[in-house]
């Protein structure tokens, strides 16, 4: 099947008089008949169910689609998108570990990495993504455990080089994890460039609606992991808390998603609900109908700003003159996303006069749904930075984060025009 139809198809497969719909399975527990069977299923020697912080039916399901939408061999879903992005790291990382992440990630990231890790003892070098092969060589070290960056960053929307970057995380023996969050499969499918594993923040455009709080790790089953055994002992040697099973052996290519259930999960809880799950199901269906309608309203918002006399510059790799543009092309030919950066000439000042001067287009934390919506990330998302952090993330003062919706393009620039007209 082609992703279009994967989008509707995947995952929830009714056998003859099934629910045609995903059913929400709104349960805790799951009974068995016998205690032996419930001993198997603890020590992971049977497929089922015993209770819905590890695994639930209809997570299974939408964790499936992504997983076939993305060409992957396994999926969790999380309860968001940053713990997604914690437990990618943590399933592989521990204490005296280090890995290396693009200083141009989404600032929740930057954090969760920068500074929560580091408190578990888990050191993040964050590099400038643009820079040569041979100079990002030299931030590796022996006990780096990974390499990390975003499809499209989140918010200055460059464009992350998978195949520089899989050379360089292959070369060192060490997976490349990919947050493809803002291209969703649709537009990107990061297996297909090298990367390893790939997360989401199913809270954005998966879900579509801004209703569901979520996020899934999918794993590409492409890594071997016992070639680099020594450098992941949590995979490659046995693990007391479950009687001794050694993942990497007894699961082969469903591993690390086997881990991450098995460990991460169990131990931290950070489940998806079902019922955010379900909702999460009802927007992939129409995921590939709404990024189309995302990418040519951006673009023409785009092209809008760009020629706007109070317009300083705008960001977007759709634009034929964008730094990013022939990286966009090779990586995503269909489009990026719905998502641009611009500043408004006289700083931030002028910024916030803009955003407050707008109708319908809202001031919102959130991102990459139907409607369109903006935010200042260095007095909003990115808050929590230093101006030292702030630079080296490539946040100016007077960037605005748009997201523009699917609404009638023509409404959505003229309520730019006017914003733009009272500054």
């Amino acid at each position: 099947m082609r992703t279009e139809t994967k989008c509707i198809h995947e995952g929830w497969k009714p056998s003859e008089g099934e629910p045609r719909q995903l059913p929400v399975y709104q349960s805790t527990t799951f009974k068995y008949d016998t205690s032996d069977t419930m001993g198997q299923l603890f020590d992971l020697e049977r497929e089922g169910y015993f209770y819905t912080r590890l695994q639930n039916p209809t997570n299974d399901a939408v964790a499936a689609k992504i997983a076939a939408l993305e060409g992957g061999v396994a999926a969790m879903l999380t309860s968001s998108g940053q713990a997604a992005n914690f437990f990618a790291i943590f399933n592989i990382c521990e204490a005296g570990d280090h890995f290396i992440a693009s200083s141009a990630i989404y600032g929740g990231t930057y954090n969760l990495f920068g500074v929560t890790m580091k408190k578990l003892g888990i050191e993040c070098t964050f590099v400038d993504q643009d820079l040569p092969e041979e100079e990002l060589d030299k931030y590796f070290k022996p006990n780096t455990k990974a390499v990390f960056g975003e499809t499209v960053t989140n918010p200055t929307v460059t464009i992350f080089d998978f195949e520089k970057f899989s050379r360089l995380a292959h070369k060192h023996g060490v997976p490349l994890i990919v947050d493809n969050t803002f291209a969703t499969p649709v537009n990107c499918r990061p297996f297909e460039w090298g990367a390893d594993i790939v997360t989401h923040s199913t809270t954005k455009y998966m879900d579509g609606q801004g209703v569901s709080v979520g996020g899934c790790i999918v794993d590409s089953g492409n890594f071997d992991w016992m070639a680099h055994a020594d450098k992941f002992p949590g995979l490659t040697t046995p693990d007391e808390s479950y009687h001794g099973i050694t993942y990497a052996e007894r699961f082969g290519k469903a591993a690390y998603i086997t881990k991450a259930t098995a460990q991460l999960m169990r131990d931290f809880g950070a489940i998806q609900s079902p019922q955010n799950a379900f909702y999460l199901n009802l927007g992939l269906e129409t995921l590939h109908v709404r990024m189309e309608r995302h990418c040519s309203n951006a673009l023409a918002v785009a092209k809008f700003l760009e020629s706007h006399e109070k317009v300083a510059w705008v960001h977007y790799a759709g634009l034929e003159n964008d730094k990013y543009h022939d990286l966009a092309k090779k990586y995503m030919p269909n489009g990026t996303c719905g998502v641009l950066a611009f500043g408004v000439k006289g700083g931030r000042e002028k910024s916030i006069k803009f955003m407050d001067s707008l109708n319908f287009a809202s001031i919102a934390t959130h991102v990459a749904d139907a409607k369109t919506c903006l935010l200042h990330p260095a007095s909003h998302t990115h808050r929590q930075l230093t101006e030292t952090q702030l630079k080296e993330a490539g946040i100016n003062p007077d960037l605005i984060r748009l997201s523009v919706g699917i609404e009638n393009v023509e409404d959505i620039l003229e309520d730019l025009k006017q914003a733009l007209d009272r500054i």
